[in-house]
């Protein structure tokens, strides 16, 4: 943390006056957020606090993005200040940290390279703008149970275009510009783990608080409990298996036994909290990168880890989790049930909307205005339940081509990184987890996420972040 936060060399800022008035406004905060209520001061305070170090150097606002990026979608995380939506903690620190770091004289230009926006910004924009001109036809129900919270076009943009583009692919930018000039990009390593302790414990805190059993946590009816934290199991679990191969393979990797002792640990507490999600996408994802790891690492050494592990899985394993898992192979169960009646509940009926606008789809959420859901041949969902799905129908066969390619563009990279030999073992590492971890993200989504930026693959931006920040240090030759 100190070699991130240091200032460079030479660098002259506005960080001293920056400070002092960033001071006087801390106080005139603290006062009103007191008169107000405490826990709104607090959240007040600490946010004031957070910019103001920004301000006297961005890095610091890179790393407070690293650490809250994956709490942001949760209740854990205040969503405003002192009752203004949109006014929260995250969005108040992307601004200083952009403005912190254009003050500096830099420019963002170098970290925005043209795969990332024309690739993947740029459709999606497209798609938005698409979008807008249907929002007088979303089903009525969403607006009734207060699940969409738009009503006009500017909300529309708002919510579906602008807010998930500026948190994550934002983040990912500005997290991009202190790796490039942090003294050892290996520094990050340590507001991640700090980032999937946070959200490891909270699940399973959530679950000791609820005082409910494992066997309860595996029916398909309790798939909503983790709802109360803000994001539905599925979600939770594909956060925690990205998080995962990351991990996993920085762990395998590494030569410091310090930190392959703490990431062993984190490793531990991040599948017991993805175990109890009971996700089964996320389950899938966990052996496959489990899997990629033994493929790629394979010898003595690791054959011998993967069996011992294994031995201990097996023995320890609740029969809830192989239950879950089965759930629709055994007992002359149909494709329906196995896939928790996603097949024809909502992927057939969507299918004729796929024919409606093929090439550049009918615009960002169309699944919430589609004729299935108006006539009443779905399930009431604002989501289609596959990545792909949602993608051709939002952004038609011309936007998915392009989403794809930009994933494959982060894939080559990745791997390009993973093997190179200027790079440290523990940096080589976590870009081999980079590409387990986007492995893992395409095979989860024929089950539900999206081709675009969500909460729930959080780690999977910061680390696209850290590979473009990874290049800048290559081309700066650091």
């Amino acid at each position: 943390m100190t070699a991130i936060s240091a200032r460079l060399p030479g660098e002259r800022g506005p960080g001293l006056a920056a400070a002092a008035v960033g001071l006087g406004l801390f106080g005139i905060v603290c006062g009103v957020g007191i008169a107000i209520g405490e826990l709104e001061a607090l959240v007040a305070s600490l946010t004031v606090l957070a910019c103001l170090a920004t301000l006297v150097d961005y890095r610091i606002g890179a790393v407070l993005l690293v650490v809250m990026l994956p709490v942001e979608s949760s209740y854990l995380f205040p969503h405003s200040v002192f009752g203004f939506t949109g006014l929260n903690p995250i969005n108040l620190l992307l601004a200083a940290t952009l403005i912190s770091y254009l003050l500096r004289g830099y420019e963002l230009k170098r970290f925005l390279p043209k795969p990332l926006v024309w690739l993947f910004v740029v459709p999606i924009v497209i798609a938005g703008l698409i979008g807008m001109r249907h929002v007088d036809e979303i089903y009525p129900y969403f607006y009734e149970e207060n699940v969409i919270h738009y009503t006009d076009a500017f909300g529309y943009l708002r919510d579906s275009l602008l807010k998930p583009l500026l948190t994550m692919v934002g983040s990912a930018v500005l997290i991009a510009t202190a790796v490039a000039r942090a003294k050892k990009a290996e520094n990050f390593l340590v507001p991640i783990v700090a980032g999937i302790w946070l959200m490891s414990l909270a699940a399973i805190g959530y679950v000791i608080a609820a005082g409910v059993s494992i066997g309860w946590l595996a029916l398909p009816t309790s798939r909503l409990f983790f709802s109360g934290l803000g994001m539905h199991a599925n979600d939770l679990g594909r956060l925690y298996a990205v998080a995962y191969a990351l991990l996993l393979f920085t762990w395998g990797e590494t030569r410091d036994l310090r930190l392959k002792t703490v990431l062993l640990f984190t490793m531990g507490i991040l599948t017991i909290a993805l175990v109890l999600t009971f996700s089964r996408g996320a389950m899938t994802g966990w052996v496959l990168v489990n899997v990629l790891y033994l493929v790629w690492k394979f010898n003595a050494k690791t054959l011998g880890l993967a069996l011992l592990a294994g031995g201990v899985a097996l023995l320890v394993m609740p029969g809830a989790v192989v239950s879950r898992m089965s759930l629709g192979l055994v007992g002359g169960a149909d494709v329906n049930e196995f896939s928790a009646g996603r097949v024809d509940d909502i992927w057939l009926p969507l299918l004729p909307e796929l024919f409606k606008s093929p090439l550049w789809g009918s615009g960002l959420e169309s699944t919430t205005w589609s004729r299935a859901l108006w006539s009443e041949q779905m399930l009431p969902v604002t989501h289609p339940h596959n990545a792909y799905l949602q993608a051709i129908l939002d952004m038609g066969l011309i936007g998915t081509a392009l989403l794809l390619a930009f994933y494959w563009h982060v894939y080559r990279t990745c791997r390009d990184l993973g093997s190179n030999a200027y790079l440290s073992p523990t940096m080589r590492g976590f870009y081999q987890g980079v590409v387990a971890g986007l492995l893992c993200f395409i095979v989860t989504g024929f089950a539900g996420s999206s081709l675009r930026p969500t909460p729930e693959f959080a780690f999977l931006w910061i680390a696209i972040g850290m590979m473009y920040g990874q290049l800048a240090r290559r081309r700066a030759g650091t």
